[in-house]
């Protein structure tokens, strides 16, 4: 091979090594165009992926504010309901209450009354202690008997009643002890004797029985 053919062909090797090259350099430019292509975000899309993250922020934001209000209704209907709750026990407790008075107004109407009759009746009984010694006195005094076993009668329907005293064993509810002996044929505590006679209006003393205590 002549030194022309051998210089031509080396030229023709080296021009196909450079064609290569330039394909392989168009190759990989093509390749990062289509990578660039493919991470470049549009600015449609930025405007896009931005107003879905403002309306995402705004709609917590709204959720939140809801949760709030709905928190605070809660907590103030639970307030409304204890108030009411409260309210309907002092109501309750105010009821029962006023009927309690009432029945025990009623109970014991009669009672003022009652009392200022205690010394009519004590006059009553001084009065037929006392000894007849003519027929108009004993014809008196039967009368006197009269109007007061009428008196005990109407006053004994209203509820009074009296005290049991002599032979009782004293009661510091119901007497009233203003002396004290020894004798032998009573227990001791019992009543020897009652001074004063005692009245009770249903379950509530009007004047304790004065007696005598045997110690």
């Amino acid at each position: 091979m002549s030194d022309e053919n051998k210089q031509t062909e080396e030229t023709k090797v080296l021009n196909d090594e450079h064609q290569e090259e330039e394909v392989n350099e168009n190759k990989q430019e093509e390749v990062v165009a289509e990578e660039e292509q493919t991470t470049e975000t549009h600015p449609e899309e930025i405007e896009d992926r931005t107003e879905n993250s403002e309306e995402e922020s705004e709609k917590e934001t709204e959720t939140n504010a809801h949760e709030e209000e709905i928190a605070s209704l809660t907590k103030e209907v639970d307030e409304w309901k204890n108030r009411y709750l409260r309210a309907q026990a002092d109501m309750e407790n105010l009821r029962r209450r006023t009927k309690e008075e009432k029945e025990k107004a009623l109970k014991y109407s009669t009672q003022s009354l009652m009392e200022a009759l205690l010394p009519v009746i004590d006059n009553f009984e001084r009065a037929l202690n006392i000894e007849a010694k003519s027929e108009e006195a004993s014809s008196i005094l039967e009368g006197v008997h009269m109007v007061y076993e009428q008196l005990l009668s109407a006053l004994e329907k209203e509820g009074m009643e009296v005290i049991p005293a002599k032979g009782e064993i004293f009661d510091p509810h119901v007497h009233q002890a203003v002396m004290q002996v020894e004798e032998e044929e009573f227990a001791s505590g019992e009543i020897v004797e009652e001074l004063q006679k005692g009245y009770k209006l249903k379950d509530r003393v009007l004047r304790p029985s004065m007696v005598k205590v045997n110690a």
